[in-house]
């Protein structure tokens, strides 16, 4: 049988260690030998012996989720094999987190999985106030890797003190978790009166590190 199916880059390759890896832009593939974390229903494929768990997130997270919907609904994945996560065909990348102290931000939204080295938190978004929708985020510590997914290629934008960057709070991402943030105004009174631009908050990020958007704002549904 032949087709264009068959290309090298679309087949499965045998696994050469556990862990993380891309299959292509669309596709995570995870070498299970113990576990690992996903977010629920992102998993298309799977083979060997493995078993698919709701996680538990601690009462601290059930009780930030339960209130504000936001954050990140997770399984864990456990067992010997390999696993395959997707989402909707949106964007997938692999960030290692590979330094003591470092820390990421990340929308709850895009992330797809990650190691169980990796400590998760839901966070409120600092200077965000009631005004930010992207009040809570997902802070994640530790070392070790996490594959995130984008709606579209993402735009990585560096900060410095001397160039501040503001990003809708529905197009963001993430961001280097020693960011300092809050909430800027960029449309003035007389324009909100005359019925706006669509434009009128964003989320301000000051000191050293980067910001990561999607050229997409999508909103979370309902309930999540």
């Amino acid at each position: 049988m032949r087709s264009d199916l068959f290309k090298p880059e679309y087949q499965a390759q045998p696994p050469t260690a556990p862990g993380m890896s891309l299959q292509h832009a669309k596709a995570i593939k995870y070498v299970v030998n113990g576990e690992c974390h996903a977010r629920q229903g992102s998993m298309v494929a799977f083979r060997g012996n493995l078993q698919f768990e709701v996680k538990s997130q601690g009462v601290g997270n059930f009780l930030r989720r339960a209130v504000t919907g936001e954050g990140l609904p997770l399984m864990a994945v456990r067992g010997q094999g390999e696993v395959w996560f997707a989402h909707n065909s949106q964007n997938c990348f692999v960030m290692d987190l590979d330094q003591p102290g470092e820390a990421l931000s990340i929308n709850g939204r895009n992330v797809l999985c990650f190691d169980p080295t990796l400590s998760y938190e839901i966070k409120m978004v600092g200077g965000a106030g009631m005004t930010g929708g992207g009040l809570f985020n997902c802070l994640f510590t530790g070392q070790g890797r996490i594959g995130l997914i984008s709606d579209g290629e993402p735009i990585i934008i560096p900060v410095s003190a001397q160039a501040p960057v503001y990003v809708d709070t529905d197009a963001v991402v993430g961001w280097s978790a020693n960011l300092h943030t809050s909430i800027n105004q960029s449309q003035s009174f007389g324009s909100m009166l005359r019925g706006g631009s669509g434009e009128a908050m964003q989320l301000a990020l000051q000191g050293e590190g980067f910001v990561i958007v999607q050229p997409s704002e999508l909103k979370p549904p309902p309930g999540q």
